[in-house]
């Protein structure tokens, strides 16, 4: 949704028949919303090549993908969930645009898995892939006016999170995730536009020029097939891995929160600020999210990726991500899916009855 035109002064001057004039649409901010365009390309392209096989080219951009695009994600969803305050009008909406979107999905990709030969979870309270994100937004926002009862909330998230790799969690509602990558979310909440102001100042963003292709690089030359991309999805304990706490353990997940952290700073001090042909797509990524799940698992079972390989393969493949984010963003196809991304459940939601007037009022 494109950014509306700024205010005057006559948007808060009364009209001619003396009653207030109405208070003017709130601003999208184009930096997020480029910001949000940006990461679901990333998320599309991350889950088209994962299929690639025998592709050291594919292997490297994989993983630097999830070095931080779902952190960046988590980070942006905490900022936008600032005005959370567990009100009817609050819940209403939590019910609506996560929690049923998160069920419809949930049985789609189940009836979907089951159609292509894949297991499915026991029941909706495991979250089916990428559903998980929804189930977490979920637990998260509850928890919103939690973190502004608390000291120090960015330490106490980082200190949950290092818990929740020490111990087993199990599958229910994403927990692990929920756990693991709720400093992003925190953080998202305790930040302030002068923060993203700091980040466009030129010698940040040289240095966030530096960051990106010094990681790029080191992603090619030290990625060993052993280090294994599991450390990235923050879906299992160390626990369940087998992994010694120490020396390895707890020091590699810090340093990967750090490196998220770094590296998702360098992307919102990289993107644009202004508004750009993409800006509006930024309050769409929900479909693009939801929905480029189904070709791509539907490409593996009818042997597409059997045809591609290497470099080339890897190319292609990203280029068709790219116009499937766009796809799933057009007009004729949220039409057309609006029903699943946001489903009308108005009739399910129990709206408070209005008070008795007293006798002979």
């Amino acid at each position: 949704m494109p950014s509306s035109s700024p205010s005057t002064p006559l948007d808060h001057a009364r009209t001619r028949e003396g009653s207030p004039a109405p208070p003017p649409p709130k601003q999208r901010d184009a930096l997020l919303d480029n910001a949000k365009f940006l990461l679901i390309g990333l998320v599309v392209i991350g889950h088209a090549i994962s299929p690639l096989e025998n592709s050291r080219s594919a292997e490297v951009l994989y993983f630097w993908i999830y070095l931080f695009h779902m952190p960046a994600f988590v980070l942006i969803s905490g900022y936008l969930s600032k005005s959370f305050d567990a009100s009817p009008r609050r819940l209403d909406k939590l019910l609506t645009t996560v929690a049923a979107p998160y069920l419809v999905f949930w049985f789609l990709y189940a009836l979907q898995s089951l159609w292509v030969g894949r297991d499915i979870p026991g029941s909706p309270l495991q979250a089916l892939w990428l559903t998980w994100f929804l189930a977490a937004l979920f637990v998260w926002r509850l928890t919103v006016p939690l973190w502004y009862r608390v000291r120090h909330p960015v330490l106490i998230s980082i200190a949950i999170s290092c818990c929740a790799a020490v111990v087993d969690l199990g599958t229910v509602m994403a927990l692990p995730r929920i756990l693991s990558l709720l400093p992003f979310f925190v953080a998202g909440l305790f930040l302030e536009p002068r923060h993203f102001a700091f980040l466009q100042r030129t010698w940040v963003r040289v240095c966030a020029v530096v960051t990106v292709a010094a990681s790029a690089v080191a992603t090619y030359l030290f990625l060993q097939p052993e280090l294994h991309p599991t450390w990235l999805f923050w879906s299992r304990s160390l626990t369940d891995r087998d992994i010694e706490l120490f020396p390895l353990g707890l020091p590699i997940r810090l340093f990967l929160l750090v490196t998220a952290a770094v590296l998702t700073a360098a992307l919102l001090a990289l993107t644009p600020r202004r508004a750009t042909w993409f800006t509006g797509l930024g309050a769409l990524t929900m479909y693009a999210f939801l929905l480029h799940g189904f070709p791509i698992r539907f490409a593996q079972y009818f042997g597409l990726y059997d045809h591609l390989s290497g470099l080339s393969g890897l190319v292609v493949v990203g280029v068709a991500a790219v116009g499937l984010t766009l796809l799933c963003m057009t007009p004729w196809v949220r039409r057309a899916t609006s029903w699943a991304v946001e489903p009308k459940v108005g009739p399910l939601i129990l709206r408070p009855s209005k008070p008795r007037s007293p006798q002979g009022s």
